[in-house]
């Protein structure tokens, strides 16, 4: 790491820089009343008026009307709740659908604990615990990857 020689605050030609306003983040003038008043609302009316700007010149397209009683046969939620949608859909039992679902944070929590006498960091040393992780990997994949198909479809992938 290169050293950094501190300014000498004491240097006559610094301080008419410092007086004139320049190089005062440099070294060390405070936030208030510079950034405070000055930068940052230039920083959020500047973001403001982009958003507009965006807003104006390329809208929204507005769709036909909502239907709240016409549901739409294959629903999907957002791709990070595939695998939990997938277990909800196929388990009968609904309740025990969602306590599979509440399942998943808890198995979550106790991945660390898994193995934690052991102090190592690479995985080749730690089987039990990287076992887990590549078959809770796989499973997450094919739950997910299964949510997109048909039910009568989604245990097998559509392969067989």
């Amino acid at each position: 790491m290169a050293t950094v020689k501190k300014p000498d605050l004491a240097d006559p030609q610094l301080r008419a820089k410092l007086a004139k306003g320049m190089g005062h983040n440099y070294y060390g003038e405070p936030a208030w009343p510079n950034d405070l008043l000055y930068i940052f609302p230039v920083v959020i009316m500047g973001s403001i008026a982009l958003c507009i700007g965006l807003a104006v010149l390329d809208p929204a397209m507005i769709g036909e009307a909502a239907d709240p009683f016409a549901t739409p046969l294959e629903i999907l939620p957002e791709w990070y709740l595939y695998p939990v949608f997938q277990i909800l859909r196929v388990v009968p039992n609904k309740l025990l659908g969602i306590s599979a679902m509440a399942g998943v944070p808890l198995g979550l929590i106790l991945v660390p604990f898994i193995e934690n006498v052991n102090k190592f960091q690479n995985p080749f040393r730690r089987p039990v615990a990287t076992t887990v992780f590549m078959i809770g990997t796989v499973v997450t994949l094919w739950l997910g990857i299964g949510a997109t198909f048909p039910i009568d479809k989604s245990f097998t992938l559509g392969l067989f």
